[in-house]
């Protein structure tokens, strides 16, 4: 556990989000991994149900997601005011919100996939590879539930190097199975699915038994697990926002998937691919943002902030750092990197534009990310929803809708960037109103 109350700033943050960067390094590569032998081995048609996949699982996951954030910030305040009783009890409740809620999106996932698929225009050759693979993820999501929400709660501690370890033995195993199902049994995309679903939930059941031995707080046992209608209320609050900020981000997706499938299946491959890629290389600046997140948790729940203009001063420059060299690895090296997922030379082609223009632009999404890490980590979590669903849905889908339909695939790609750039400006100018100063859930006089 990391305390971040005190100490240099940069060096706190640094080492904090170093091995978080490592650990999203490992599960973002066995999404790589999974891709480029789906790609290799199974061809482009079920690459591209592979991708189709993505935005619809996020979409029904997201609300999820933004609520479980709202946990993970009334556990980080509730640390640094070193109120542990309420650490617990916050826990305990977030966990059993998570497997109640992500059985019903298990549920629903399967029963409209093959719906949810048509209702996007996936050309018909390709829904019933993706209706399989979407399938058997949902069919794993506990699992990522208790996964992902375990190493949330060790972040909100402090501790950032022990989801680390999780995500690496999750990697190397997800990478293992999809050798093994997809190239060895020859499972076809079920295989790759399954590899994942397997890895999750048993770095999961592993994570848990380790923390049960040797950590003092995180003590996991379902059936002593109970349940706070108080702390549920306060996380709810907080993280409710992010929940419907990150749902209609993921319909917004899922709206952009539309646009994409409409160009065919080489479109849908190479945007898969690039997608993939472009995944990888924005984990600095969404680290450094969940780094900062915690960061201004603790240090508001101890009512220094002066120390959170530091750490958002730091991280500021950290992560534009990060984005400057990625940026550099993309434009030289994007033609290798699409050659990594298929032979096809239209899929390369087009990934590789997609490629040049969105990395161009990564300095706007560091911008965004760092800002609303600090306004996450505060509890303020409502303006930033608007701010981002307006950038969403005023401006990049209605961008990416007319600028396809004068300048082709192109147009979509420079609407990422577009929309990058109207968030961050408003995401910034809120942040030096102040207002999110007064959102800390540990009450302290003025």
């Amino acid at each position: 556990m990391k305390d971040f109350t005190s100490g240099n700033v940069s060096k706190l943050i640094f080492n904090f989000t170093l091995p978080m960067l490592l650990g999203n390094v490992f599960q973002q590569l066995y999404n790589v991994v999974d891709s480029i032998i789906v790609g290799k081995v199974l061809g482009k048609e079920a690459l591209a149900s592979v991708g189709a996949s993505f935005p619809i699982i996020f979409t029904l996951i997201a609300l999820l997601i933004g609520i479980g954030s709202g946990f993970s910030i009334v556990i980080s305040q509730f640390y640094g005011a070193k109120d542990i009783n309420s650490v617990k009890k916050s826990i305990d409740t977030m966990y059993i919100f998570l497997f109640v809620a992500g059985l019903f999106a298990s549920i629903f996932g399967i029963y409209y996939s093959e719906e949810l698929f048509l209702l996007l225009q996936l050309p018909l050759e390709l829904i019933p590879q993706a209706t399989t693979y979407l399938n058997i993820y949902m069919a794993g999501m506990i699992l990522f539930f208790g996964f992902n929400g375990t190493s949330s709660v060790l972040r909100g501690l402090g501790d950032s190097k022990t989801p680390l370890y999780f995500l690496i033995l999750a990697s190397l195993f997800n990478i293992l199975f999809d050798v093994l199902f997809v190239m060895v049994f020859k499972w076809g995309i079920a295989g790759a699915a399954w590899a994942t679903v397997i890895a999750q939930g048993g770095a999961f059941v592993t994570g848990i038994l380790y923390l049960n031995r040797t950590h003092k707080i995180m003590k996991f046992s379902l059936s002593k697990l109970s349940f706070d209608k108080a702390l549920f209320i306060k996380s709810l609050k907080i993280g409710l926002p992010s929940g419907i900020q990150h749902t209609f981000v993921a319909i917004g997706m899922m709206a952009l998937l539309g646009i994409v499938n409409t160009f065919g299946t080489d479109v849908i491959a190479a945007y898969t691919a690039a997608g993939r890629i472009d995944s990888l290389a924005m984990m600095p600046a969404m680290n450094f943002s969940q780094a900062v997140a915690a960061f201004v948790g603790q240090n508001l729940g101890a009512n220094k902030i002066e120390r959170v203009r530091k750490g958002f001063k730091a991280t500021f420059l950290m992560s534009n750092l990060f984005c400057i060299l990625m940026t550099a690895i993309i434009v030289i090296f994007g033609s290798q990197l699409m050659k990594m997922f298929t032979t096809d030379p239209n899929v390369i082609a087009i990934g590789e534009k997609y490629l040049i223009i969105v990395s161009s632009f990564y300095l706007l999404f560091s911008t965004l990310f760092t800002t609303n890490g600090v306004l996450r980590g505060a509890g303020d979590t409502l303006i930033p929803m608007f701010i981002t669903l307006f950038s969403l849905w005023i401006i990049r889908i209605p961008g990416a809708y007319f600028l396809s339909s004068q300048i082709g695939e192109t147009g979509i790609w420079w609407s990422i960037p577009i929309g990058w750039s109207m968030g961050a400006l408003l995401s910034y100018l809120y942040y030096l109103t102040g207002k999110w100063k007064s959102k800390s859930v540990v009450p302290h006089k003025a």
